[in-house]
């Protein structure tokens, strides 16, 4: 039974990194010399509702990572920057008389390719498509004889960001807006049920299943503001709003949670082989 389950996660964990590894290799040999790097970290609240697991909602805390790069490309006259998300979470949550408990975490990655113009001084838009995974769990302490689930998925997403640059107080500020939403992909869920031990015993019909807004609605969206801190460091802080949420196989999850972020971002420029080299010549 656990080879099983094991060829068929195997399965799908092999896809995803074929996949990866895709996207990573392309935007390394398509990007220009500045970059800009941020890392977030932030607590907020935690809606959860699974009814693989329970049929009540659980309400808790939530602590999330957040490491982003975004830097221009050579397409379309430098005008597509290629954008990285790797996201990181971890939940508790209770029901509403305290009896049962959830643990969750979270991991997803989201690459993205947004286009860019400048309708006005200052402002800068962005819009484009994405490519993203994600994988999580969540275990229930009541669970009885099925105490955990598993979630796993592969989609495509339209983006948007709005990014303002004003001074105040002497200050040069960034305001920015991005949302992010999945539009078709693929998941994995058990049938209303059916027992892991079910699936590792060769019964997985329906267990890949296809997604979109109307069965699976998620909405990721960051509001963030930029303060310098030095010539070369610049302090982030900002509100994260995830949701995710799916009605298939006859069970339905909801999964809402609002932080407070903060953190760092740094430019880095890098040098190019046509720069070294004139470099090495001026020495």
């Amino acid at each position: 039974m656990q080879c099983r389950v094991h060829h068929y996660m195997k399965n799908i964990l092999v896809i995803l990194q074929i996949l990866l590894f895709a996207v990573c290799g392309y935007a390394q040999t398509a990007t220009d010399s500045t970059r800009c790097h941020s890392f977030m970290l932030g607590v907020g609240s935690s809606h959860q509702l699974d009814t693989y697991l329970s049929p009540q909602n659980h309400d808790g805390f939530q602590v999330s990572l957040l490491r982003e790069t975004l830097r221009m490309t050579h397409l379309a006259g430098r005008r597509i920057s290629f954008q990285s998300l790797w996201q990181g979470t971890f939940s508790r949550t209770a029901n509403v008389s305290g009896t049962a408990t959830d643990w969750g975490g979270h991991i997803g990655y989201d690459a993205l390719w947004p286009y860019n113009w400048t309708p006005v001084r200052g402002l800068r838009l962005m819009a484009g498509g994405a490519v993203g995974a994600d994988a999580g769990f969540l275990y229930n302490s009541r669970g009885g004889n099925n105490p955990a689930q598993g979630r796993l998925g592969v989609d495509l997403s339209a983006s948007v960001m709005a990014i303002y640059r004003f001074c105040l107080w002497g200050q040069d500020l960034a305001l920015r807006y991005q949302a992010n939403m999945p539009l078709v992909g693929v998941m994995f869920s058990p049938q209303f049920g059916q027992s892991y031990y079910e699936i590792g015993e060769g019964y997985t019909n329906g267990n890949v299943c296809f997604s979109q807004p109307g069965n699976a609605f998620s909405l990721w969206q960051q509001f963030t503001l930029d303060i310098p801190l030095g010539r070369k460091m610049v302090i982030r802080a900002g509100y994260l709003c995830d949701i995710r949420q799916s009605h298939v196989n006859g069970i339905k999850m909801h999964d809402r949670s609002h932080s407070f972020m903060i953190g760092f971002v740094r430019h880095f420029r890098v040098i190019g082989r046509e720069e070294r080299k004139a470099a090495e010549v001026m020495l």
